[in-house]
């Protein structure tokens, strides 16, 4: 079976999917997760009421590579959702093409600023926001991009009202960050706008696992557009009464794809799709009712609108990821592969249950109607579903920008209450021995901070890595400035707790080795 999957020879025994009549959505970061997740929920809110107004236009960041898959497909695609029994496979069409910013800014930038487009939504994950360790916006990180910004608004002034003309929406130089793209891209709409005498508002919806997200992210533009074009008072206006920034909380699970899945799905479908995703079959979205103008329906999909994300998103932090965080450190140490196999090992299943029920729970104010111990064991059979394949590698990246989000506050409140919070320790050692582990075999974990972590190791063990013992390696990350909030990363008794299970995590790698 040579044929490819395309949006005009879709198979005829699966609900066909819907084909937009215009880009609605810009989606900065169009990635597996965003196919398998709000990409669905926009699909099915399309085939509820009939509105073909919400195709999206995905931008890939890194590379070309989705782009290459979905082009050729007419931007149409497959879910696969796969439980711990039984799976299931969708099409989904709401994405109508992919641009590759290396190549394809203009375009970009034109279609963030048509006025066919209401949305420009991001899934970056927590290092595509560019910010330095005290949160806020790494100039040097996006420097090409804030000078990109302030020659397309120099070269703006007197332009005719033609938004396709390149001096009126830019994108000469290449765009090198998310961040930057959508600053230069929220400058194209105003200057588009203006020259057809229209207001285009917009809304700017970040879907990352971020405390606030949408406050941090309309923070940072605001710091971009100030180091970019601080004269420029008409920009500034505008985004204050056009652009909103909401804030939201996402969830569902979504492994990589493996070629065996795309090979049992190519024999489902009878031709190749080059695009699968792959998710669980639960899935979550939060979105604050705060929007500058239209929107899909997502509730018919089932996300939840609400005044109030920020409890929800709390719990998700706190319970889902920090227990993902744990499982994916600990299984990582202990030679397990994926989550499912790290969460059915009976020791590192209890620490999980540690951090869940003693320590983030009690930090938590249920939303309205919520279980959260129900919810919390509901995380623990998600997790041991082996039909997501989520590994402990794919996990464990990133830890300094996860971390002060998924056990920070946490620990912080645990101690404020006079508790340590002993799950989180061992969590933390767990890190600091994947850290230390990685050194030991001359590699950088997979960090932004990568290189300080390491420098942290080899100023420990006195210029040798060799020599860096695990319990002094465990305090010396865990009181790296900006992991842990409120100086809760040097309380001295959390450090003896991170230590004493580091003591003992090394003891039982010692064992296993035996």
């Amino acid at each position: 079976m040579n044929d490819r999957l395309h949006r005009r020879a879709v198979p005829a025994d699966l609900e066909p999917p819907v084909h937009p009549e215009s880009v609605g959505i810009v989606h900065l970061g169009i990635g597996a997760f965003h196919r398998a997740h709000q990409a669905v929920f926009t699909e099915l809110a399309a085939r509820s009421r009939g509105d073909l107004r919400w195709g999206i236009l995905g931008v890939t960041q890194r590379s070309a590579t989705v782009r290459d898959q979905l082009r050729p497909q007419g931007g149409v695609y497959s879910v696969l959702t796969a439980g711990r029994e039984e799976s299931s496979v969708d099409l989904v069409g709401s994405v109508l093409d992919v641009a590759w910013p290396a190549e394809e800014t203009a375009r970009v930038l034109g279609t963030i600023a048509a006025p066919t487009t209401h949305l420009v939504t991001l899934t970056v994950t927590e290092k595509g926001y560019c910010r330095d360790a005290g949160g806020a916006l790494d100039l040097g990180l996006v420097r090409s991009d804030l000078d990109a910004l302030g020659a397309e608004q120099e070269a703006a002034p007197g332009m005719p009202a033609h938004s396709g003309t390149n001096l009126l929406v830019g994108g000469a130089v290449p765009a090198s960050t998310a961040v930057g793209l959508l600053v230069r891209g929220l400058a194209a709409r105003y200057r588009a706008a203006r020259a057809a005498g229209e207001l285009r508002p917009l809304t700017v919806l970040t879907c990352d696992n971020m405390v606030d997200n949408g406050r941090v992210l309309e923070g940072l533009v605001r710091a971009a557009l100030e180091a970019a074009v601080p004269g420029d008072t008409a920009l500034r206006a505008w985004l204050d009464e056009h652009v909103t920034f909401p804030c939201s909380m996402v969830d569902r699970i979504v492994p990589a794809t493996t070629a065996a899945q795309r090979d049992a799905v190519e024999q489902r479908l009878g031709v190749r799709d080059e695009g699968l995703v792959v998710g669980e079959p639960y899935r979550q979205w939060v979105i604050e009712d705060r929007f500058a103008g239209p929107r899909p329906a997502w509730e018919d999909a089932g996300a939840t609108i609400t005044d109030d994300v920020a409890v929800w998103e709390r719990a998700k932090l706190r319970l889902l990821n920090g227990t993902h965080s744990l499982l994916a450190y600990a299984g990582r140490l202990a030679g397990h592969a994926t989550i499912a196999e790290a969460i059915d090992d009976p020791a590192i299943e209890a620490r999980a249950r540690q951090l869940l029920f003693d320590d983030a729970l009690p930090t938590l104010t249920p939303p309205r109607g919520a279980d959260l111990a129900a919810y919390g064991e509901s995380l623990l059979e998600r997790f041991a579903n082996p039909a997501t394949g989520h590994t402990t590698v794919q996990v464990s990246m990133d830890g300094t920008q996860k971390i002060p989000y998924r056990w920070g506050d946490t620990v912080a409140e645990r101690l404020a209450a006079g508790e340590i919070p002993h799950g989180a320790a061992y969590a933390l050692a767990a890190w600091s021995e994947v850290v230390r582990h990685e050194a030991l075999a001359g590699r950088l974990v997979d960090d932004p901070r990568a290189a300080q972590l390491r420098d942290v190791v080899r100023a420990v063990g006195r210029g040798s890595v060799e020599a860096a013992r695990p319990e002094d390696v465990a305090r010396a990350l865990t009181a790296l400035p900006g992991l842990l909030p409120g100086g809760s990363g040097t309380d001295p008794a959390l450090l003896d707790a991170v230590v004493d299970e580091a003591e003992r995590l090394v003891g039982a790698e010692a064992v296993a080795t035996r």
